[in-house]
């Protein structure tokens, strides 16, 4: 059985948001900066003043600039960071910064096109709600590598020769060192600049250019690492934090992928376990057969691709993919059993469809962000490469033995190929975040979260000194858009009033 031998489980907010155009009128307002003392350096960043102009959906657009290198900001030309604010309705607090996740998942989409997603009517009433896209995402200055269809390729391919064979080996670099070529020759000097302390820095500097002297946050999935790394870095500067579906600053990318690996299993067999009660259920048997069912649809599709409408090919690849899309939130599992159903059919639009929603791709075969690209990006300067043959082996033997459809002989030991060759190597360490100082900040985590596992939120919140830990009792990525009262209310009055949830809070739907 041929894996998908780039994309692991990644942690990616996906949100239904329509991706429109901002459409600049007339400058309707202007954001007077806080004056904060900061060098001669970074004066003319955090003294600017944003010129907010009407942007469709009762929305505000804006362009800040923010140096390429914050260690060196005269050493390197400067580059632009996209807003989108919807003004507070009532009476106004101060401002709510909001990210979606990712990395490379759009804020400003994110807002101007789902709102009401985002937060709650009583948020929008008290703060003008900011999504901006960070550096390298989407509006602002951007990781560009692949058009269309060799983006298709990059993702979805899988290689002819057997695993870790020479010929494998040789394709799968290649292919890693061929991506990593395209984004340096179209993207340039920002990629060595996409890491995620730069983004803080960015942050910073917006919120006092908006006129905040304090920071407030809410920050999903990877948008809880750029809240928490905020802290650790300006905790004086720490407002009101919310950080759902926390990330854990001490992991390193193997133990990201293992984490989740593990996770998105579970949920796995959650799913099959629920479909089997049910009627309709494409699978027999227990939930362990039906799991090996999966595995011969994975060898059937490698050996006899299903073609589409569109003419792809659909592959265990693709097949994959549109698991762990539906695998994000429990009301997508109707879809991945329509999707099961189909393939067993003969039939591959609804596993297509959710494969291109993960990955942003519309009909006509266009990536309609660059999520993709800036998740590889930015992942690849925010954590080390290992390159050890013994351990890549160890690390290969572990993912199978916690993937329920893997087995070892499925998975190489190449291990991050792509990163392993990028042009620009991460400079950091990783440690944990403390936040010292810092006001409190809620943590909030959902025990079925495959994306961002459940002991990520409880180590997060042991590591932020300041921090409480609120959790949710049940399936799916991000406790708060599940709606569940219990949740919402403990968010939004601590936004609202400061009134911090009671540590250990559970909330059971």
């Amino acid at each position: 059985m041929k894996l998908p031998r780039l994309i692991g489980a990644a942690v990616l907010l996906l949100v239904p948001a329509l991706l429109t155009g901002c459409f600049l009128a007339p400058q309707v307002s202007t954001s007077t900066p806080t004056g904060e003392d900061v060098s001669a350096a970074l004066r003319p960043y955090y003294s600017q003043t944003l010129s907010w102009a009407n942007c469709g959906n009762e929305m505000q657009c804006a362009t800040a600039t923010a140096p390429l290198d914050w260690s060196a900001p005269a050493a390197a030309d400067d580059i632009e960071l996209a807003l989108v604010r919807h003004r507070a309705t009532g009476e106004r607090q101060g401002s709510l910064f909001v990210n979606p996740g990712g990395p490379g998942a759009s804020g400003y989409d994110f807002i101007h096109d789902s709102v009401d997603f985002a937060v709650s009517d009583d948020l929008q009433a008290r703060f003008d709600v900011i999504g901006w896209d960070p550096r390298g995402v989407g509006r602002s200055s951007s990781v560009d590598c692949y058009d269309g269809p060799q983006l298709d390729e990059f993702l979805f391919g899988t290689p002819d020769a057997p695993v870790d064979s020479a010929k494998y080996t040789e394709e799968v670099t290649t292919s890693a060192k061929d991506f990593a070529d395209a984004c340096l020759k179209r993207t340039g000097k920002l990629l060595e600049f996409v890491d995620t302390e730069s983004t803080v820095s960015d942050l910073d500097m917006l919120r006092a250019v908006v006129g905040d002297r304090t920071l407030n946050y809410f920050g999903y999935s990877y948008g809880s690492d750029i809240g928490a790394r905020y802290a650790d870095r300006f905790p004086r500067k720490v407002g009101r934090v919310v950080l759902d579906g926390a990330t854990d600053s001490t992991l390193s990318s193997f133990d990201v992928q293992l984490a989740q690996t593990e996770a998105f299993g579970n949920a796995l067999r959650d799913y099959l376990a629920d479909c089997l009660a049910s009627s309709g259920c494409p699978f027999t048997g227990t939930v362990d057969d039906a799991i090996d069912q999966i595995r011969a649809t994975f060898d059937r599709l490698d050996g006899s691709p299903l073609r589409g409408t569109d003419g792809r090919m659909l592959t265990s690849a693709y097949l994959g993919t549109a698991i762990q899309a539906a695998l994000y939130d429990q009301g997508s599992w109707e879809y991945l059993t329509q999707a099961f159903t189909e393939v067993e059919s003969g039939q591959g639009s609804t596993a297509f469809l959710l494969a291109d929603f993960y990955v942003d791709r519309d009909e006509d075969g266009d990536y309609a962000s660059n999520q993709f690209e800036a998740f590889f990006a930015i992942n690849c300067v925010d954590y080390p490469v290992e390159t050890d043959p013994a351990t890549l082996a160890k690390q290969r033997d572990a993912i199978a033995e916690v993937d329920p459809v893997a087995e070892p002989e499925d998975l190489d030991t190449l291990g991050d190929v792509v990163c392993a060759n990028w042009p620009y190597k991460f400079r950091g360490e990783v440690t944990a975040v403390r936040g010292e100082g810092a006001a409190p900040i809620v943590v909030v985590g959902t025990t079925g979260d495959p994306a961002t596992p459940y002991q990520w939120a409880e180590s997060l919140s042991k590591q932020l000194e300041s921090a409480v830990l609120l959790t949710y009792v049940g399936e799916g990525h991000i406790a708060y858009d599940e709606g569940d009262p219990c949740i919402v209310d403990a968010v939004d009055t601590y936004f609202i009033d400061g009134t911090v949830p009671e540590d250990g809070l559970v909330c059971t739907p």
